[in-house]
């Protein structure tokens, strides 16, 4: 399933709602742990964790993005920059699992967006079977989504053109 896109005052967001079979403590240490980010997300890095930290994204040929927290709450929310956009993680316990909500706001659509889009949507489902020790063909699945967020984002009157 999709995340829901939504038109806001200040642009959109794209918010992806996730049940995964495992408690929040797991869930939250493949959001902070650099061992276990790095599965899910080749050069994102967790620098300093906390209110008053950050992240680091390796853009290659040895440039780095800083990241900074805006919003942290261990064990249940993390929040920081992306760019232009925003990204925010929030775990809640749910049964014996952990309910994972993920929004990514986008002052801005542009060509980029739904590519961006769709690559949350398979790192979620990378971070899934990260969890349920199976493994993901990253390519294939981001192939698989990209052209369904794109038709998505055209439904919505956006012109890529």
């Amino acid at each position: 399933m999709t995340a829901e896109i939504t038109k806001n005052p200040t642009g959109y967001t794209a918010t992806f709602d996730r049940y995964f079979e495992h408690s929040p403590d797991r869930v939250w240490q493949l959001l902070t742990d650099n061992h276990k980010i790095h599965r899910w997300f080749s050069g994102l890095q967790m620098e300093e964790e906390g209110e008053s930290g950050h992240l680091t994204l390796d853009m290659g040929h040895g440039k780095k993005k800083e990241l900074p927290i805006t919003e942290y709450k261990k064990g249940e929310v993390l929040a920081y920059e992306w760019g232009e956009d925003h990204v925010r993680f929030e775990l809640s316990p749910d049964g014996q699992g952990t309910r994972v909500k993920m929004a990514e706001t986008l002052p801005d659509i542009t060509s980029e967006t739904p590519k961006d889009v769709a690559g949350w949507h398979v790192a979620l489902d990378i971070m899934e079977a990260i969890l349920d020790g199976h493994g993901i063909e990253r390519s294939s699945e981001w192939e698989r989504w990209y052209p369904e967020y794109k038709r998505l984002f055209e439904s919505m009157g956006v012109d890529f053109a």
